[in-house]
């Protein structure tokens, strides 16, 4: 188990234990009137900033941070602050592998503590995942497993969905494997995170029930 070293601040609110959160956004301007604090807090007190956006998106990331207070190019040029993108991250190859994106996310913890930083803060925008690119219906299955890793390595992990733009039925299987919530500009803990084990059987289970019906058409 990892201490926690530092502060992690979130809508004026200080985290506490687990630290994997859904942020849930309507608008680019409520994302970034959040999250810039986040990401400059991070740079302020040693973390290493990793966030990861659509490789078309850099270009207004960087902007929509840097106009919102975030050192970036004093970040990125000493490596503290990383931009990249879900082509190269989640979905290599058009193609989202859980095994393969949990071991990138394990390498990136483990390396940072070998190096000057030691904790790591991310965030990852999920709009890739509309794409419904092969792997896509695996996202619970990572989501779920990030929390096994969490607890070992000193790092607070962020993933960024718009509301308006996922099913319900996604929402509730986010909501279920998060142990922090922003909704409405607050973070909450999460009172329906589900135990990582627990949530895992029972998407087992309901594959399970699913497939049939999905073979027979």
């Amino acid at each position: 188990m990892s201490a926690r070293r530092r502060t992690v601040t979130l809508c004026g609110e200080p985290l506490h234990g687990l630290q994997h959160i859904c942020a849930f956004f309507d608008s680019r301007e409520e994302q970034y009137d959040i999250l810039n604090p986040y990401f400059q807090e991070g740079l302020d007190t040693g973390d290493e900033v990793v966030t990861i956006v659509e490789s078309s998106y850099h270009g207004e990331h960087m902007r929509r941070m840097t106009e919102g207070g975030v050192a970036v190019a004093r970040g990125m040029g000493s490596g503290q602050l990383k931009v990249l993108s879900s082509e190269e991250t989640y979905i290599q190859d058009s193609v989202f592998v859980v095994e393969r994106m949990y071991a990138m996310l394990e390498q990136v913890l483990e390396n940072a503590l070998a190096g000057p930083y030691k904790s790591v803060r991310t965030m990852g925008d999920m709009e890739w995942a509309l794409k419904n690119l092969p792997g896509t219906d695996e996202l619970m299955v990572y989501e779920a497993r990030v929390n096994q890793l969490t607890p070992h390595h000193d790092c607070t992990l962020l993933c960024a969905y718009d509301v308006s733009r996922f099913s319900g039925r996604t929402i509730a299987d986010v909501l279920a494997t998060h142990s922090h919530v922003i909704i409405n500009g607050r973070v909450h803990e999460n009172p329906y995170f589900v135990d990582p084990v627990v949530y895992l059987h029972k998407l087992a289970l309901r594959k399970g029930v699913e497939s049939p019906a999905r073979h027979a058409h």
